[in-house]
């Protein structure tokens, strides 16, 4: 796709669809700036100026449309959009999903468009930042309750027919995908293969499957100096059991400098667990949320040798893709650790 700064004729035709979208009699678009992050999708900073309907005034907005490679797991656009609304109605805090758009001659890519919130979502300035996020304590028990409310989502009481059947086993069945990544990029990764069979060997019974975000992390929630103002990036979201959420949240790959504090980096496993457990009314296994912490950093090594690929076999030659596919032997190393038999973890 043509930076859309730069294409007066994607940004005629983007205004047209806005305004047919906002039921407004035009869409000015005022300025246009494509954010920095995003190493799956797209987002652009969008100001817009609205006439007539209820959206009329300045607006601020976030665009969101596909890079040009992507990984396997991620959902589209418009079925991403699909999760944030159902998240929206649920109150979870997350950006209010405004328009989403599947016609790709609009701009050659599906897109959706949301509010645009405050704050910043680096996580290395969150986790050393106090200035930011209000008390951080506080702050951390915000985040379990924001979880529990994604979590209150079940094949109960919601139905995504893009989202596959639930599993009647979440943890062999995330085990099953991510080794079929891995065997399909037919490339020894020792360690891996010593952390499937821990997997296998300590894999938890079958639990309630809930509606997971799946990259509930630092890095993809917002915050300014009061606190939470938005939770991000739904692309991964699926059924699953709840600890996989929990423990992917706490996992040291996603502490950034924040290494001594286990919930995302910012705060204790005491907070993250009052909030999520006066809120869902549910008590977590703390065998369970081990187990998923150990999966974390398994899935993530995996995820970035796919984002590696992107960079060496796709040609998608960005440095965070590039830094990012030197994070395997990082995992590897916190995995050794972590499933070192007893009495032999350092």
């Amino acid at each position: 796709m043509t930076e859309l700064s730069g294409d007066s004729g994607a940004r005629q035709r983007l205004s047209e669809r806005l305004a047919a979208e906002l039921a407004a009699d035009s869409v000015d678009i005022i300025g246009m700036e494509r954010l920095s992050g995003g190493a799956i999708q797209e987002n652009w900073a969008v100001d817009l100026k609205v006439q007539g309907g209820k959206s009329a005034g300045a607006l601020s907005a976030v665009l969101r449309t596909d890079s040009p490679t992507g990984v396997a797991v991620s959902l589209s656009r418009a079925q991403e959009y699909q999760l944030l609304s159902a998240a929206w109605r649920a109150g979870v805090t997350v950006p209010e999903p405004l328009v989403c758009v599947t016609d790709k001659s609009v701009i050659g890519k599906e897109f959706c468009l949301m509010r645009r919130v405050a704050g910043t979502a680096l996580g290395q300035k969150i986790t050393r930042d106090l200035s930011l996020g209000g008390d951080r304590e506080a702050l951390t028990e915000r985040m379990g309750r924001e979880m529990a409310r994604i979590h209150s989502m079940t094949p109960e009481t919601h139905s995504f027919d893009f989202l596959p059947d639930p599993p009647t086993d979440a943890a062999g069945a995330e085990l099953a995908t991510m080794c079929a990544f891995l065997d399909a990029m037919d490339r020894p990764r020792p360690v891996l293969d010593w952390t499937i069979r821990w997997l296998e060997r300590n894999r938890p019974d079958p639990a309630e499957i809930v509606l997971a975000h799946h990259d509930f992390r630092t890095g993809n929630y917002m915050i300014d100096a009061d606190g939470l103002t938005a939770i991000l990036d739904w692309e991964f979201a699926g059924w699953s059991d709840r600890h996989e959420d929990i423990g992917w949240f706490h996992a040291m790959c996603w502490r950034f400098s924040g290494r001594d504090k286990p919930a995302g980096g910012i705060g204790s496993r005491a907070a993250f667990l009052r909030g999520y457990e006066d809120e869902s009314g549910v008590k977590v296994d703390p065998l369970k949320t081990y187990y998923w912490e150990v999966y974390a950093h398994f899935r993530w090594a995996v995820i970035a040798l796919q984002q590696g690929d992107r960079y060496l076999v796709g040609g998608e030659r960005t440095l965070d893709l590039g830094l990012t596919g030197r994070r395997p032997a990082e995992m590897e190393l916190e995995l050794l650790r972590m499933t070192a038999p007893a009495g032999e973890s350092s």
